[in-house]
């Protein structure tokens, strides 16, 4: 097999979990830098907001590296989705396609159902809603939890800190609740 279709082809959780685990130590041994993605925002309105907002007054620029971190994965998201996706129908569970169809959902596009994730629907009410929404509530979490999961389920964890553990015991609870009573909900209405 080809580097390029071993590259295409999605790779089980054994290895890339290790793989994105090993972010953790490395980041520790190679600079003593703690890993998150959602500081960043901040890091970007303390760079362009000039006004004296005390919570916005530090020295963004010792932070800089994890800007292009985050630089890096939306570069690589966007080489990963246009030139290596291999654009196949992936095959989903007969029980988990009986159980969307009530929602009007019947079609995926490579991982993500179309009737979901499409220009039309983000323009939608409901796509508006849930998007504003959506985001209101992981922002208002990822301040109010400290972190975001990336942070605390990766960095927090693997450092053994007691608040990430609890912070991310909440964040799959959450998951759990809105995919199973309210993402149902929101579907058929």
């Amino acid at each position: 097999m080809s580097i390029l279709a071993l590259i295409k082809q999605p790779w089980p959780w054994y290895v890339a979990g290790p793989l994105i685990g090993l972010i953790v130590p490395a980041l520790l041994i190679f600079g003593n830098k703690p890993f998150g993605i959602s500081a960043n925002l901040r890091h970007i309105c303390a760079a362009c907001i000039p006004a004296k907002i005390p919570f916005f007054h530090y020295d963004w620029k010792k932070e800089m590296w994890n800007l292009f971190f985050v630089l890096g994965i939306l570069i690589g998201g966007f080489i990963a989705s246009s030139m290596l996706s291999d654009q196949t129908t992936i095959a989903l569970n007969p029980d988990l396609t009986k159980e969307l169809a009530p929602y009007g959902i019947t079609r995926f596009d490579s991982l993500v159902p179309v009737e979901l994730f499409s220009w039309s629907q983000l323009f939608s009410w409901r796509g508006l809603a849930m998007m504003v929404g959506g985001g209101f509530l992981v922002g208002f979490g990822t301040r109010y939890a400290g972190g975001c999961t990336s942070g605390h389920a990766i960095m927090g964890i693997a450092s053994l800190q007691w608040p990430s553990i609890i912070a991310t015991c909440c964040f799959m609870l959450g998951g759990f609740l809105m995919a199973n009573l309210i993402l149902p909900y929101i579907l058929t209405f």
